[in-house]
């Protein structure tokens, strides 16, 4: 992102080039500071979570299915309020690239996919340089790979200032509630052109956070029929 950005204006920058150009300014501050706010999105609840091996499911009114290879931090809040990280591992974030691309006010409903994290949590561990590897399989076969690397040393906000910016939210501190951040990575298939289709299988890797995150592509039966609201009696 950042090389597509030196080179232009403010008038040529796009949103999302405005937002990376924030980050890498102002998304590190010093320790007790409070730095820009990042983008970010609601994926769902957690139904939408689904296991290592379960399979990623592309809804009926979806126009694609994309694997988002990430590392997740997991937190937990308490009594108090107060939140706890607890500690990372492997995600597939997944969402529908092709509906995103088209305007990027579609990143809320591109976003409300299925999705999955493990099979392992590492617990204090350093969220520092972290190299992975992203594969998908077709029918057995390596379709694409590619080396990734996510970590706050590739990121223009450090993680302070993200976790500061969601938890500032009185909603995000009830007592009791589990929260799933995905950190993002600078690679995924969609960007080079692959599609997901049904039967194949994404493996997400990361160095130091536990073994690949595997699972099956399932593409559902396009909606034909609109869902109809009911008006009660």
């Amino acid at each position: 992102m950042h090389a597509e950005t030196v080179q232009k204006t403010e008038a040529e920058m796009t949103d999302s080039m405005r937002i990376f150009e924030w980050g890498r300014e102002r998304g590190r501050p010093a320790p007790g500071e409070i730095g820009v706010a990042p983008e970010w999105f609601y994926k769902g609840d957690g139904s939408a979570i689904r296991a290592p091996f379960a399979p990623l499911s592309v809804p009926g009114h979806a126009e694609d299915g994309g694997e988002e290879a990430e590392v997740a931090a997991i937190y937990i809040v308490d009594a108090a309020g107060e939140p706890h990280r607890i500690g990372f591992c492997a995600g597939n974030e997944f969402s529908d690239h092709v509906f995103e691309r088209k305007n990027y006010l579609n990143l809320a409903g591109s976003k409300l996919r299925v999705c999955s994290i493990g099979p392992e949590l590492i617990v204090g561990e350093k969220f520092d340089d972290v190299p992975g590897r992203v594969r998908i399989l077709r029918k057995g076969a390596v379709l694409w790979e590619k080396a990734i690397r996510t970590g706050e040393d590739n990121m223009c906000h450090s993680l302070a200032n993200l976790e500061h910016h969601h938890f500032k939210f009185e909603g995000h501190r009830q007592p009791g509630m589990v929260h799933v951040h995905f950190l993002g990575a600078d690679a995924l298939s969609f960007g080079e052109g692959v599609r997901l289709a049904d039967g194949d299988v994404t493996e997400v890797s990361f160095e130091r956070f536990g073994r690949p995150l595997v699972n099956t592509i399932t593409v559902e039966e396009s909606i034909t029929s609109a869902i109809r609201v009911q008006a009660m009696a």
